[in-house]
């Protein structure tokens, strides 16, 4: 019956533990200001939309080439 407290015990001992390792790490972050996270939001958009532009425009090529062989 003693082991069961005993694991239970630990296990909180644990959690608490864990929590104020994760707390202290927090601490340690560099919290981004809000002008720097619309810079990247704006860079991370700005990719995309260049991405898909340039997959799409290989898709329809290699869309049009297979039609040819095909055809």
């Amino acid at each position: 019956m003693g082991d069961w407290i005993q694991n239970l015990q630990d296990g909180v001992r644990r959690a608490i533990e864990f929590v104020e390792e994760s707390w202290q790490e927090l601490k340690k972050v560099h919290w981004p200001s809000r002008k720097e996270t619309y810079a990247a939001t704006f860079v991370v958009i700005v990719v995309v939309v260049l991405v898909s532009i340039y997959l799409a425009i290989v898709d329809l090529g290699l869309t049009k080439a297979i039609q040819a062989v095909i055809d």
